[in-house]
């Protein structure tokens, strides 16, 4: 009777480290999945600034041809005084705003990218825990700490026959 329990004990534990291992490296696959999509973000991130920093550039310019088309139709002269600053102001405030833009996406990316390495590191560690996981061995060790309490019970029936 107790060789039964001993079997269905170690069966148990082959199943249940079986079972973990699986669901670690279930969670090990999505985590994977997880910085591949945190990738995809940053990506998205980077490309987003490019086009913004596109059409700031495409306003900037049509902004600086209305004030040199405005200028001349008044008959001021653009290459010098508050004409030229006014557009080499044109040229700073649109460069700063480009800057402002592209540095943001580096920074949304960068904030996606280190979600990826976090990502990237917790599936590693579901890996290397599955990796020790031993259904084989935990049935092993479930049978061997069952044979001592076998043993002692035959041992204990061996003298009452006596």
């Amino acid at each position: 009777m107790q060789t039964g329990g001993m079997v269905t004990s170690a069966i148990g534990s082959y199943n249940s480290a079986a079972i973990q291992k699986t669901n670690l490296n279930t969670q090990a696959a999505i985590a994977d999945s997880n910085a591949r999509i945190a990738e995809v973000g940053a990506q998205s991130a980077l490309l987003r600034g490019q086009k913004q920093a596109s059409a700031l550039t495409l306003k900037a310019g049509q902004l600086k041809a209305r004030q040199r088309a405005s200028m001349a139709a008044n008959g001021i002269d653009l290459g010098v005084g508050n004409a030229a600053e006014i557009q080499a102001s044109t040229d700073i405030m649109a460069e700063i705003d480009k800057n402002t833009i592209e540095t943001n996406a580096v920074y949304e990316a960068w904030g996606y990218r280190s979600n990826a390495t976090n990502y990237q590191n917790d599936a590693l560690m579901k890996r290397a825990g599955a990796g020790a996981i031993s259904p084989f061995g935990s049935a092993a060790s479930s049978l061997l700490g069952s044979a001592g309490s076998v043993a002692s019970a035959w041992g204990n029936y061996a003298k009452l026959k006596e």
